[in-house]
């Protein structure tokens, strides 16, 4: 493909490729549309969780040269376009959640509020067969529950943003958790909270999205892509048996610096720790179907079918 964004005139996405295929998908309890777009709610075994429609799109993926304390492995930046939209859950998995599928048990060590987090989760608990994604999606009917990919994570966390951060060119203790002991590019020291706290503690980005930045790392689906210039449609990074997985975001005891939207790491997938967590996406098995409605709300910015 060439590495230049499409040429004027050929527009993506289309007015029907921005609807969801179903409107409002089987499995929803509500759903509605505010300043940040499109929302559901999806009930698992009693607990709610919100999730965001992110519409198909392009951007710049990864961090350009000349961005402060960026790494090699952020470049080069490159065009993408992910064809097809999908619904993100607006928080990090809670622990609250994480005990109502998976019976109960949790693992994580920052306990004192159930809207915490869950951590201490690898890969593996996460996403393999009689993980928590797997449990979940049988509750549901018409659904499948997985991790972002890699390039979903990073538009998802940018929300038609091209700078360091979400909200800016920088970050400080009062948007998000992290270890302002190492402030990001000569920035101020700050506050190191020395833990997790609850999901929905900072603003949210643009397309209310919360603690994309910090509290707890977050797996992604795929392995670390070798970036190129060239511009990609729907990128996978290697998913092979035993392949580290892609962590995104930052945590609460993460320098300043790897909270960035470009920042990438990889862990192995029976990595634990106590700054590790996710977020998910549900895919419905309807989405090759017609939409439920053929008007959306006009905050929405799609217009209505002929």
């Amino acid at each position: 493909m060439n590495r230049d964004a499409p040429a004027a005139g050929t527009a993506f996405p289309s007015e029907d490729e921005r609807r969801p295929p179903e409107l409002p998908p089987a499995g929803a309890i509500a759903w509605g549309d505010d300043a940040y777009g499109l929302w559901i709610d999806v009930e698992f075994a009693g607990v709610v969780q919100r999730f965001r429609w992110i519409e198909p799109g392009e951007f710049w993926m990864g961090s350009p040269d000349e961005e402060p304390e960026r790494e090699q492995r952020e470049g080069p930046r490159h065009h993408v376009r992910l064809s097809t939209g999908f619904w993100l859950a607006d928080t990090a998995c809670t622990q609250a959640m994480w005990m109502a599928v998976m019976g109960g048990q949790n693992m994580s060590r920052f306990r004192e509020d159930a809207r915490n987090p869950v951590e201490n989760v690898s890969w593996h608990y996460v996403s393999d067969a009689n993980g928590f994604l797997q449990r979940a999606a049988s509750l549901v009917s018409g659904i499948v529950a997985e991790l972002p990919t890699e390039a979903e994570w990073e538009y998802a966390c940018r929300a038609g943003s091209d700078t360091p951060f979400s909200f800016g060119a920088t970050v400080c203790p009062e948007r998000a958790n992290y270890d302002g002991d190492y402030p990001y590019a000569g920035g101020k020291i700050g506050d190191c909270l020395r833990n997790t706290v609850p999901v929905k503690s900072f603003a949210p980005n643009d397309w209310g999205l919360y603690e994309m930045h910090g509290n707890v790392w977050e797996w992604c689906a795929d392995g670390l892509r070798d970036y190129d210039d060239e511009m990609r449609e729907d990128p996978h990074g290697p998913e092979g048996e035993g392949t580290p997985r892609v962590v995104r975001g930052g945590s609460w005891r993460s320098r300043a610096k790897w909270l960035r939207s470009a920042s990438r790491r990889e862990r192995l997938r029976d990595y634990r720790n106590y700054n590790q967590g996710f977020r998910f996406v549900l895919r419905f098995t309807s989405q090759d179907q017609e939409a439920g409605a053929n008007c959306l709300p006009e905050a929405s910015g799609v217009t209505c079918r002929a």
